[in-house]
């Protein structure tokens, strides 16, 4: 058997978006009976919420629409860049914070920006909600969940 399509989604602190990324595309995987074939993680550019769970009111709102979000947070390292086949990031400072870990630009390629795959929206970034009120931790569900169904159609593309 080939070895499992690894994914990684990545923000700041590693407690909003991207384990609610994990969450949403956690669940996709699992109703499309790809969980033995896809390795999801979420990781962020900041090491100070490490090992702490998701920011509650994201937990509430995801669990709202049935997602579970208990993975703890942790810091993204360089050797993420050569264990995962595509990282996500949420913004444009993600983006520059994680191209910095490529100094030799030989990653490129699988370093992206979540909402190329988002289809319904046209937003070219995921908020950071935490600062704001409920409507944006909504917001970012309604993102997340339009991209993560294109990142499962890449996903599937890769491992027909």
């Amino acid at each position: 058997m080939a070895s499992p399509f690894r994914l990684l989604f990545v923000c700041l602190g590693n407690i909003c978006r991207s384990p609610a990324a994990e969450g949403v595309m956690r669940s996709l995987i699992e109703a499309e009976e790809l969980a033995d074939r896809v390795v999801i993680r979420s990781a962020g550019t900041g090491g100070w919420h490490a090992g702490k769970l998701p920011d509650q009111r994201m937990r509430t709102a995801a669990q709202n629409r049935g997602y579970d979000l208990s993975s703890r947070a942790r810091q993204v390292t360089e050797n993420d860049l050569i264990d995962y086949d595509l990282v996500l990031v949420m913004d444009q400072q993600n983006l520059r914070d994680l191209r910095a870990f490529d100094r030799t630009s030989q990653f490129g390629s699988k370093i992206r920006l979540f909402c190329e795959f988002c289809t319904d929206h046209q937003e070219s970034e995921v908020p950071d909600p935490y600062y704001g009120g409920e409507q944006g931790f909504e917001l970012v569900l309604d993102l997340l969940e339009d991209g993560c169904r294109g990142v499962l159609a890449h996903i599937r593309s890769t491992l027909a």
